[in-house]
C-alpha cells in the first residue's frame, strides 16, 4: 500500500525563526528533495511576496525526476468571483500542474478572523476548487485547523471536506494547525473522515509539532486511513515546527510497510537531509532519528559487544537503509570489544592485549579532562602510539605566540615555530588573527611542500570548555577541532591548563589524522602520506 509524501519545506519550513533563503537556493533546495523521491514540493505561497514569485518563475524553466510542483494560496476573498480573485487567477496561470488551497474549518476562525458565515465560507470552498478545476489544475485542500473545528462541530468540518471534494479536490488534508491534538484524537477523526470520503478523494494529514507529536500524529493518520502526508524536511517551521518528514518517512516505509520511495533513494536520506541543512545554515540536529549523527552512535562496553556479534541487539534498522553510518563512541566505558571494532574500521586491527592498553589509557586520559566522544581522530593517532604504529610528521623544538593590542585597538598575533623532519630543521613565523589561526599558517608554511595533502585540509570548527570552573582563569581547558578534506571529517582534542597548548596538541592531532592512509588517499593535490624530498 502506497503513502504519497508532500514535502512543504519551501513555504511552511521557511517559517521557522532564522530561516530564509533567496530564489535560488530555494531552487537547490527543491532538487535536493525531488533527490528524495518524494511526490509533491510546495514551492511556496505564489503571489504573497515577490521572492516565491520568482522562485515559481525560475522552476519554470526546471525539471523534476520525480516530483510534480504544487503552488500553496487561498480561497477566494469574501464577496469576489473566483475569476476576479487576482491570487487565485495568478494560480491558474502558473506552471505548477497542482495548486493547494487552504481555507477555514473552524467556527472560531470564521466569526473571529475571517468574519464569514458558515455557508459563505461553503461557497468560497466550492468557488475556488471549481474555478482551479476549470483551468486545468489538480486541487489539494488543506483544512486548516481541521481537528479544532471537528471538536466542537464535526458536521460541519465533515461539510467543509465533503465540498470539498464535490467541487473536485483531489485530495482533503487535514491540518493541525496548532499542533495541539492528541494521537488518539487524530486517529479518530481521520478515520471518521475516511469513513465517508475515501472512497472519493485521497485523505490528507499535515501537523505540527507543538505537543512533540507531530510525527506520531501523522502515523497514526495513516493507520486511520490517511494517504498522504505533508511535513517539512528536518521538521523546520513555526514555533516547534512541523512533522519532520525525515523521521516519517522511513517510520512509515522500513517499521510500517508502506511504499513511499524507492529503496534506493531512501538511502540517501541522511545525506539529503544535510544538505538541506547546510543550504538552509542549520546545524544538523546530531540526535535526530535516523539522520542525526549519534542515531547510530555506540559508547557502551557491553552495547558495542553486542553489536559486533549482531547489529540487531542495538540498532531498530540497518544505518544503510538511511544512508548512514555506524559509530563507536570511545569513552571510559569502553571494553576491548569496542576498541577493537574501531581500530577494524581505521584500518590497524588489535590484538587483546593490545586494545587493553589501549582502554587503559583511555580511562587515564578521561580522568585528565580528555574525551573522546568528538575526538575520533585523536583516537586514531592513539590506538597508533599505543600499538607502535605511529609517525609524527615532525618533531617539535619550540613554538612561541605573541599577542599584541596597539593603542589603535588592534589585535595583532605572531607565531614562530621551530621543527624538525627527515632531519631537517624549518622555522616559520606566520601572522594570524588569533593564536591558534596564527600557529596553524606557521605550521603549514613550514612543512606544506612537504605534506602537500595538508593543503586539503581545513579546519570548520573550535569550540573550547572550561573543565573546573571555580579555579576561573587557572581551570584546564579542553579544546575540540573539527577538520575536513572535503572528503571526511574528524574531530580532534587538546587538554591542557594552558588554552594555546591544548589549542597546539588539537591542531597538530588534526592535521596529523587528516594524514593518516585512509584519509591521505582522499587528497585533490595528489599529494603522498609519505615526505617529499626537500629542495
Amino acid at each position: 500500500m502506497s503513502v504519497q509524501i508532500y514535502d512543504t519545506t519551501l513555504r511552511d519550513g521557511m517559517q521557522g525563526e532564522g530561516l530564509s533563503l533567496s530564489a535560488d537556493e530555494k531552487l537547490r533546495v527543491a532538487h535536493a528533495i525531488d533527490g528524495l523521491g518524494v511526490h509533491f514540493i510546495e514551492a511556496g505561497f505564489l503571489g504573497s511576496n515577490p521572492k516565491d514569485s520568482e522562485v515559481f518563475r525560475l522552476l519554470e524553466r526546471e525539471s523534476f525526476e520525480h516530483a510534480e510542483l504544487a503552488a500553496f494560496g487561498m480561497t477566494r476573498r469574501r464577496g469576489v468571483a473566483a475569476s476576479d480573485d487576482v491570487a487565485l487567477r495568478e494560480l491558474a496561470e502558473s506552471a505548477a500542474p497542482v495548486c493547494t488551497l487552504v481555507g477555514k474549518t473552524w467556527q472560531l476562525h470564521l466569526d473571529k478572523v475571517t468574519r464569514v458565515d458558515p455557508e459563505e465560507n461553503l461557497a468560497m470552498i466550492a468557488d475556488s476548487i471549481g474555478f482551479l478545476r476549470a483551468e486545468g489544475k489538480r486541487v489539494i485542500y488543506d483544512a486548516e485547523h481541521f481537528f479544532d473545528g471537528f471538536q466542537d462541530d464535526p458536521g460541519y468540518a465533515l461539510r467543509c471536506l465533503r465540498t470539498a471534494v464535490e467541487a473536485g479536490a483531489e485530495t482533503v488534508a487535514l491540518c493541525d494547525t496548532n499542533g495541539a491534538t492528541m494521537p488518539d484524537e487524530i486517529a479518530r477523526a481521520t478515520g471518521a473522515v475516511a469513513d465517508e470520503l475515501a472512497d472519493h478523494a485521497t485523505i490528507g494529514i499535515h501537523t505540527h509539532d507543538d505537543s512533540g507529536c507531530g510525527v506520531a500524529n501523522s502515523l497514526v493518520a495513516v493507520g486511520a486511513g490517511a494517504r498522504h502526508v505533508q511535513g517539512t524536511v528536518n521538521g523546520y517551521g513555526e514555533r516547534c515546527g512541523n512533522a519532520n518528514l525525515t523521521t516519517i518517512l522511513p517510520d512509515l516505509q522500513l517499521k510500517l510497510g508502506y511504499e513511499c520511495v524507492a529503496p534506493d533513494l531512501l538511502a540517501g536520506l541522511t545525506e539529503r537531509a544535510h544538505l538541506v541543512d547546510e543550504i538552509c545554515n542549520v546545524t544538523p540536529n546530531p540526535n535526530q532519528p535516523y539522520v542525526g549523527r549519534n542515531a547510530f552512535a555506540h559508547k557502551g562496553g557491553m552495547h558495542v559487544a553486542a553489536i559486533v556479534r549482531d547489529e540487531r541487539t542495538f540498532e531498530h534498522v540497518d544505518p544503510a537503509t538511511v544512508g548512514a553510518d555506524r559509530r563507536l563512541l570511545i569513552s571510559e566505558l569502553s571494553g576491548k570489544g569496542t576498541i577493537q571494532a574501531r581500530a577494524e574500521q581505521t584500518g590497524t586491527p588489535v590484538d587483546d592485549k593490545e586494545a587493553a592498553r589501549v582502554v587503559d589509557r583511555v580511562k587515564e586520559l578521561e580522568a585528565r579532562g580528555f574525551q573522546f566522544e568528538a575526538a575520533d581522530g585523536s583516537f586514531d593517532l592513539l590506538i597508533r602510539r599505543e600499538t607502535g604504529d605511529y609517525e609524527p610528521l615532525f618533531r617539535l623544538e619550540a613554538w612561541r605566540v605573541i599577542a599584541e593590542k596597539r593603542e589603535d585597538g588592534r589585535v595583532q598575533t605572531e607565531a614562530t615555530i621551530k621543527i624538525w623532519v627527515g632531519g631537517e630543521r624549518y622555522l616559520r613565523s606566520a601572522e594570524g588573527n588569533g593564536p591558534v589561526n596564527a600557529l596553524d599558517r606557521a605550521l603549514r608554511a613550514a612543512i606544506g611542500d612537504v605534506y602537500p595533502h595538508l593543503r586539503d585540509i581545513e579546519l570548520v570548527n573550535y569550540k573550547v570548555r572550561i573543565l573546573d570552573e571555580r579555579k576561573g582563569t587557572a581551570a584546564v581547558t579542553r579544546v575540540l577541532l573539527d577538520a575536513t578534506d572535503g572528503v571526511d571529517t574528524w574531530g580532534t582534542i587538546g587538554v591542557s591548563e594552558n588554552i594555546i597548548e591544548a589549542s597546539w596538541e588539537a591542531l597538530v592531532d588534526s592535521l596529523e589524522a587528516g594524514m593518516l592512509p585512509t584519509r591521505s588517499s582522499h587528497s585533490r593535490t595528489g599529494g603522498a602520506p609519505q615526505p617529499a624530498t626537500r629542495r
